[in-house]
């Protein structure tokens, strides 16, 4: 467990990607209690130097007794490096968050949300898992309306922004979205399809069922942080031409009734979301609202007249944000405080 103390030595493990940047302004932003800040990446990077409170901090390479020390360590480095890395720091003492996939369905390991299921956190033998992006907006959004109704079933489709993908794929997005523009030719690197001006309908690998490795992330998932495997999900995870924040089509079946008004109501007094819900007036959640904000945004609540106790629900988030970064800190702010 972490002994509490005023202020904490804490190593981002790969600080120079996209979700590592964004670990680290979070921590500024929040005023996380730090002595201080180790940053880690892989070996080409090694003597980078980033900025946090205004200091110039050295990236480090990984060995051995890098973890010495150390009281909290945030992982986004990828699922190979935390194979070999996260139980190194954990035998060091230190609290490891993990943002890859390694660990999330370990039955040892926490799958954690803490708007959701923070008293996973007790269990915890020195690693916590950090869930996938597009699980994370889902459950923080479905959790008050099963608390409320119980959830049957779940349909999402996912419309998921190329920063989930890393740096290279928003490069990509931009560099063929000026090539189109100019009438350049089209050359793909990160996808196996042009995605500006597109949409693919597949993210991760294929697996034998037909779903892709992201589509099953999601339903099982789901199913571990909320503690529920008679919740049924099915998923279609789709890649869209846009750079940050993910949205999802939700639709849910719930054992009661539950009008549309009550869930406008159930999710308003939510901490971690904000209903945004007018179609009068055009105002429904965007990407480029949720761009860089913290919450989870809700809106086209409306019921399913297809079925009798049927609702649709539309979310968006910053991926990078909740989707990874801040949750990480949600949950080591959870136990310091």
């Amino acid at each position: 467990m972490l002994k509490k103390k005023e202020k904490y030595v804490v190593a981002v493990v790969g600080a120079t990607g996209a979700v590592g940047n964004e670990m680290i302004t979070i921590l500024e932003e929040r005023v996380f209690p730090i002595e201080e800040i180790r940053l880690f990446a892989t070996e080409r990077s090694e003597g980078k130097r980033l900025k946090f409170k205004g200091d110039d901090i050295a990236v480090e390479t990984l060995g051995e007794k890098s973890f010495e020390g150390i009281d909290i360590a945030l992982f986004s480095a990828g699922a190979d490096m935390s194979e070999i890395w996260a139980p190194v720091a954990a035998k060091s003492g230190c609290i490891v968050v993990d943002n890859s996939g390694q660990w999330r369905m370990h039955h040892d390991v926490p799958l954690v949300v803490p708007e959701v299921n923070p008293e996973c956190l007790k269990w915890h033998k020195g690693i916590i898992a950090n869930p996938n992006c597009s699980t994370i907006q889902l459950v923080v959004a479905l959790k008050p309306i099963h608390d409320a109704v119980r959830i049957k079933r779940v349909v999402v489709t996912t419309f998921q922004s190329v920063s989930g993908t890393g740096k290279k794929a928003m490069d990509e997005l931009l560099r063929q979205t000026t090539d189109f523009l100019n009438s350049k030719e089209i050359k793909s690197d990160v996808y196996p399809h042009q995605i500006a001006f597109n949409v693919l309908p597949h993210i991760d690998k294929f697996l034998e069922n037909g779903y892709t490795k992201e589509e099953m992330k999601m339903v099982n998932e789901t199913q571990k942080i909320m503690n529920d495997n008679s919740i049924k999900v099915t998923a279609t995870t789709v890649r869209v031409p846009v750079f940050r924040g993910h949205s999802e089509s939700l639709n849910i079946e719930t054992e009661k009734k539950i009008t549309a008004a009550e869930v406008r109501s159930v999710l308003s007094n939510v901490s971690g979301i904000v209903v945004f819900d007018d179609p009068g007036e055009n105002e429904y959640p965007l990407p480029i609202d949720a761009a860089g904000k913290d919450a989870v945004y809700v809106g086209r609540i409306r019921e399913d007249e297809s079925v009798e106790r049927g609702i649709n629900v539309w979310i968006v988030a910053d991926n990078l944000r909740k989707g990874a970064a801040l949750n990480a800190i949600q949950i080591i702010e959870k136990l310091i405080y």
